[in-house]
Order: structure tokens, then C-alpha cells, then sequence
């Protein structure tokens, strides 16, 4: 007797698929490791400086002052006000402003761990929390603008399009999102499992939300002291998780160059980039950007040799807003504890960065280095 295939048998297939490849691809990558130990080392170090000198002073003042902000009671007093705002556009509670700011703010992942921490507290469902990963995926207005545009490109005239392309980008995949999920919940507080406080009708919104803050920071109850260890402790574990990350993908992409597969890759992409009309030497930044942020950006604005600028800025955009399986890997890790699925995340990534390039080519006449 036959059975009947299911609609979720196709995407079991495809988790199998992915787990078996992982472990694979990482059983493959420990043999390199032992083979080339130098090439390993080196990268390791360049991924623990990139982490010292470069993440861990970013991020960890955000992961703390998240965690602060969340215990005070101040995500509940914004989400109150931006609730009219964020429900008609994405479909996401107003808690999701504030994660929107700080994750556009702070950069990859703090948006993740905000998210993370709204769902374990039920203030958004799964749905939610999945547009809401995908929107605050993002570059942080530091990095975007020194790191990539000024140390990388060399050119400060053109943060303006590349900025624009980005988290105009975020904007639209929000709006793309918002039909994604269960109907039925849309712009019910309830539907997302938070137990809503009863606060006040009269005296406008500014006081309902003034009210929503009061009774989180009571429901909270630990003291100030209390609150800063255990922010300091949790974001300390956090950076540790993020750190091990980069090194690892460090390494995994210095063996994979050494091993030759992805110069094959690199040759295949060329191929089809030079097909559409493309400068064939972006493919090196469109792979080195599929693992790794920053090496991936590097590789985009060294590639003035070959490309006209504006083909270099919108592969830039697309680095950037994929995220590189790096980041993939740190969102994924800090939603672990959580219902969210990594399969919406990659398609989102994919949307995002196609969305950037896009904006890069249609906002070049009016904010590029030769815009009016």
C-alpha cells in the first residue's frame, strides 16, 4: 500500500538534505584543518582579531543595553506608542519598532537577540518573529558607512545610495512579509500569547504606554544590581557564541580557497555574470560575501580594476544584505530557543539583497557621485 505524500514531506527532505550536507561539508573542512594546520591558525587569528578589535566593542554596549532596556520595561512603553504604526504596515506588534531601531542602529544580530527575547516572553508569535529577524538583518550605519564605503571603496559620496539601497531594502522586505503567516492573529495583542496588563482608556497613549513600562519593570522585580549582572552575564555568553562563529567561518573559508573548490565557483558565477552583462571579476566579491561579511565587501571594492562603480556599489548592497552564512549561523544560534525556522530567513536574505541591488541601480541618478 502506497502512502501519501504530505505537504510536509518535501521540506523534511530538504532539512535531511541540509543536515546530511552540514555534516558533510564540516567533516570535510576538519580534514582540511589537519592537513594545512598553518593556513588554519592564520585564519583563526585574523577571525579573533576581527571579533577583539572590531565585534566585540560594537556589539556587546548594545547586548547589555538591550538587556537594561528590556528589564526597565522601556520595549513595552514604545511598543505601546508604535502599535498603531507597526500593525497596518507589517503586521508585527509594537515592540517591533523598537527592535527595528535598535537592530538598525546596532547591526547584525543584535536585531535576532531582541527578537529572541520577545518571543520567549510571548509579546510576538512565530510569524512575527520571523519578519521581524529578517527586517533588522542588517548593517549598522557605522560599519555601512566607515568600514565599507570610506575604508573599503574609499569614497564617502557614495554612502548615500548604498545607504539608502540597504535599509530601504529592510523596508521593503518588511512590506513584502506582511501577508506571510497566520490572518487570522493580525492586530491581536492576545494572538501573540503576551498577557496584556488592563491600562488606562483615558489620558491619551503617551500615559497607556507610561502605564505598559510600570507594570513590566514590576513584573521584572529584580534590583538594579541584579539586573546588571545578569545582563553583563548573558551578553558575555553571547559574544562568545558570536566570536567562536567568525573564527570558524574564517577558517572554513581560507580552506575552501586553498582547496580550490570555490575557484571553481568563482569561474562558474563569473560565467553567468558575464551572460546577464556583468563584469565577470564581481564574482569573487559575490563569493567571499556569501560566507563572510567583511571580506565579501573587501572583495567588492577591490574589483575597480574590472567594474564601473556603480556594478561594484550594487555588489557591495548585495553583500551586505545577504549577510554571509556567518551571520546566518549567529542569527541562527541566538533563535535557537525559539519556534523560529531558518528556511523563511534564507529566502528573506535572498529578497533583501536582491531588493538592494535593485534600489542601487534605480536610486543611482539621484543619490550616486553623479546624481542631481
Amino acid at each position: 500500500m502506497s502512502k501519501r505524500m504530505t505537504a510536509s514531506d518535501p521540506v523534511r527532505l530538504v532539512k535531511k538534505t541540509m543536515l546530511l550536507g552540514t555534516g558533510l561539508l564540516a567533516l570535510w573542512i576538519g580534514g582540511m584543518a589537519l592537513t594545512m594546520p598553518g593556513e588554519a591558525l592564520q585564519a583563526s587569528l585574523r577571525g579573533l582579531a576581527v571579533w577583539w578589535e572590531v565585534l566585540f566593542p560594537a556589539l556587546f554596549p548594545f547586548f547589555v543595553l538591550s538587556e537594561l532596556l528590556l528589564g526597565f520595561g522601556v520595549v513595552h512603553l514604545t511598543g505601546t506608542l508604535l502599535d498603531p504604526l507597526m500593525r497596518p504596515l507589517f503586521r508585527i506588534p509594537g515592540v517591533g519598532g523598537f527592535v527595528v531601531a535598535m537592530g538598525f542602529a546596532s547591526g547584525y544580530p543584535v536585531g535576532a537577540r531582541l527578537t529572541s527575547r520577545l518571543m520567549e516572553q510571548r509579546l510576538v508569535n512565530r510569524e512575527e518573529g520571523e519578519r521581524l529577524v529578517a527586517m533588522t538583518t542588517s548593517s549598522d550605519p557605522i560599519f555601512l558607512i566607515g568600514a565599507v564605503c570610506i575604508g573599503f571603496f574609499g569614497r564617502a559620496d557614495i554612502a548615500p545610495v548604498m545607504a539608502a539601497a540597504h535599509y530601504g531594502g529592510a523596508m521593503l522586505l518588511g512590506l513584502a512579509l506582511r501577508g506571510r503567516g497566520r490572518t487570522a492573529e493580525a492586530g491581536k495583542p492576545e494572538a501573540s500569547g503576551a498577557s496584556s496588563p488592563v491600562l488606562p482608556e483615558d489620558g491619551g497613549r503617551m500615559r497607556r504606554a507610561l502605564a505598559a513600562m510600570h507594570h513590566a519593570r514590576l513584573a521584572d522585580g529584580r534590583p538594579f544590581g541584579v539586573m546588571l549582572q545578569d545582563a553583563l552575564e548573558s551578553s558575555i555568553r553571547l559574544m562568545i557564541v558570536v566570536g567562536g562563529l567568525v573564527v570558524f567561518f574564517s577558517v572554513a573559508l581560507e580552506l575552501l580557497l586553498h582547496s580550490g573548490i570555490l575557484s571553481a565557483l568563482r569561474s562558474g558565477l563569473g560565467a553567468v555574470l558575464g551572460a546577464i552583462g556583468l563584469v565577470p571579476g564581481l564574482a569573487e566579491a559575490v563569493v567571499q560575501g556569501s560566507f563572510e561579511v567583511t571580506l565579501g565587501s573587501r572583495a567588492a571594492a577591490e574589483a575597480a580594476k574590472t567594474a564601473p562603480l556603480i556594478d561594484q556599489v550594487a555588489a557591495g548592497a548585495f553583500v551586505l544584505s545577504w549577510a554571509g552564512l556567518s551571520v546566518h549561523a549567529q542569527v541562527a544560534g541566538l533563535m535557537s530557543r525559539t519556534s523560529w525556522r531558518y528556511l523563511p530567513f534564507l529566502r528573506a536574505r535572498l529578497l533583501h539583497a536582491a531588493f538592494a541591488v535593485g534600489l542601487i541601480y534605480l536610486l543611482w541618478p539621484l543619490l550616486g557621485p553623479h546624481g542631481g
